[in-house]
C-alpha cells in the first residue's frame, strides 16, 4: 500500500502526509520543488495542473489524496486508473451541499466531485467546514497592531483542525468501508469570529481586540482582496446563509474513533506562527 498526496505542502495535504508517516504507511508527496518530508515519504516533483509531470510516480500507488480546482483532472484520473490506483479521496467543500450551488466555489468543487465519481475509482469526498488554520489570515494585521478586523462577526462556525481532516482521509485511503461516502466534517463547537480571536489571544499570550466589520465593510474588503466571483460566493455563504457551517457533525469521531480537536489545541500547537 502506497498513497500519493497532492497539495502535500498545504494545510490539509501536509497534515495527510504527517498522518500517513505516523501510521507507517508508505507515501509519495507531490511537491513543486524538493522539500524536507517525514521519514517514509518520497518527494515527487511535479505540477498538479500538468499530470504528465508526475505520471511516472503513479505505478504502485494504491490511493491518492486529491484537491479540487485543478486543470486536467480527468487526465490525471485516467492515468491513475491505468496505473492501477484503486482509491481516491477528494478534499471538496461544504459549498457543494449549500442551498444554492451556482456560485464559483461550489461549481469548481462540484466539477471535481463529478470527475472523480465518473473515473471508476473507489471514491470518498471530504466536505469540511472552514479550517482552524484560516485564523492565520490575521497575521498581517497582528504585525501592525493588536486590533483584528473580523468579517461576518455574527456568524458562528464549527471550524475544523486540519489534522482531523487528515485522519479521516487516511482512514478512507487505508481502510475498507468508506467507498461512495461523502463526509461533512466539522470541529467540536461553533464559535463567532470574536470568540475565535479570544482563543488565539490566550494561546499566544497577547491581548487582541476585535473590530467587528459591518456588512458594507466586509463587502469592500472581500472585493478588494480576491476576484469578484469568489468574493460573491463567500458573501453568499455567510451573509445570505446558503451554507451551514454552524452545525456540529459527528463524522470525525465516527470515522476516526476520537472527538474532533479544539481550536484551543490548534492555537497552542501553532502559537509560534503568530509571533
Amino acid at each position: 500500500m502506497t498513497v500519493l498526496v497532492t497539495g502535500a505542502t498545504g494545510n490539509a495535504g501536509g497534515a495527510v502526509v504527517r498522518a500517513l508517516a505516523a501510521k507507517g504507511v508508505p507515501a509519495k508527496a507531490l511537491v513543486r520543488k524538493a522539500v524536507e518530508l517525514p521519514d517514509g515519504v518520497e518527494a515527487v516533483v511535479g505540477d498538479l495542473n500538468q499530470p504528465s509531470t508526475f505520471v511516472d510516480a503513479l505505478p504502485g500507488v494504491s490511493g491518492i489524496f486529491l484537491l479540487s480546482g485543478y486543470e486536467r483532472m480527468e487526465e490525471l484520473l485516467a492515468s491513475a486508473v491505468r496505473a492501477g490506483v484503486r482509491r481516491a479521496v477528494l478534499l471538496s467543500s461544504s459549498s457543494v451541499v449549500g442551498t444554492d450551488t451556482r456560485n464559483a466555489i461550489a461549481q469548481y468543487h462540484g466539477a471535481a466531485e463529478a470527475a472523480v465519481r465518473e473515473s471508476g475509482l473507489e471514491w470518498t469526498f471530504l466536505r469540511p467546514n472552514a479550517f482552524m488554520s484560516n485564523t492565520l489570515r490575521w497575521l498581517d494585521q497582528l504585525a501592525a497592531g493588536d486590533v483584528v478586523r473580523l468579517q461576518f462577526p455574527e456568524v458562528p462556525i464549527s471550524t475544523i483542525h486540519p489534522d482531523d481532516i487528515a485522519d479521516v482521509a487516511v482512514a478512507a485511503l487505508t481502510e475498507d468501508g468508506h467507498a461512495g461516502v461523502a463526509y461533512r466534517l466539522s470541529g467540536p463547537v461553533a464559535l463567532r469570529p470574536a470568540e475565535q480571536l479570544a482563543i488565539v489571544s490566550e494561546a499566544i499570550g497577547r491581548p487582541l481586540r476585535a473590530y467587528e466589520l459591518s456588512a458594507e465593510e466586509t463587502h469592500d474588503e472581500l472585493f478588494a482582496s480576491m476576484p469578484a466571483k469568489y468574493a460573491e460566493a463567500i458573501e453568499a455563504f455567510y451573509r445570505d446563509g446558503i451554507i451551514d457551517e454552524t452545525t456540529v457533525t459527528d463524522a470525525v469521531e465516527k470515522v476516526t474513533g476520537h472527538p474532533p480537536r479544539t481550536l484551543q489545541q490548534w492555537a497552542r500547537e501553532n502559537a509560534s506562527l503568530f509571533s
